[in-house]
């Protein structure tokens, strides 16, 4: 092709071997009889998918981008403290509210615990390397984005640890 041509559309001639991963593109004939091949992109209603599962601290993949997973999560009581080496994460509150509890160095001193309440609307990204316990008195809702290879439970692996992640 000499001309570009927008990302969400590219034309081929017929004849042409095309191989799709349908879960993501839809190819279909175009009336002047060429083939299409158009990136299937569809809106997603965080409301829909959080009323899908009903257990707290259990993640599900609602997206993917370069690399990252937007996530969606229940939270109830208090998780487990722990850090992440290699990635930031950012949490956005979609119902409810919870608190973030900070912790200066990986040391397992309380005393210098920071705490950051979160409500609707809310997002903070967590640095990489800063160990923190998020901890929801009621059910709330949240949105994730994190690289794919974030564990949950980062450096500490227990009966919160989700290393397989569904998708909704």
């Amino acid at each position: 092709m000499t001309a570009k041509r927008p990302l969400s559309v590219l034309n081929f001639e017929l004849g042409t071997l095309i191989f799709v991963n349908t879960a993501k593109y839809k190819v279909h004939k175009n009336v002047d009889n060429r083939l299409e091949l158009h990136i299937k992109m569809e809106k997603i209603n965080l409301q829909e998918k959080l009323f899908l599962f009903d257990d707290y601290w259990n993640p599900r993949i609602a997206g993917e981008l370069n690399g990252q997973y937007v996530k969606l999560v229940k939270f109830k009581g208090p998780f487990t403290w722990h850090h992440h080496e290699s990635e930031d994460e950012l949490f956005m509150v979609v119902k409810g509210r919870f608190r973030m509890d900070f912790r200066e160095e990986a040391s397992g001193q309380d005393e210098k615990a920071r705490t950051v309440w979160l409500e609707e609307g809310e997002m903070i990204i967590v640095p990489r390397g800063i160990e923190h316990c998020p901890v929801a008195e009621e059910d709330c809702h949240v949105l994730l984005f994190e690289p794919v290879s974030t564990l949950n439970t980062g450096n500490t692996e227990n009966e919160l640890t989700r290393k397989e992640l569904a998708k909704i």
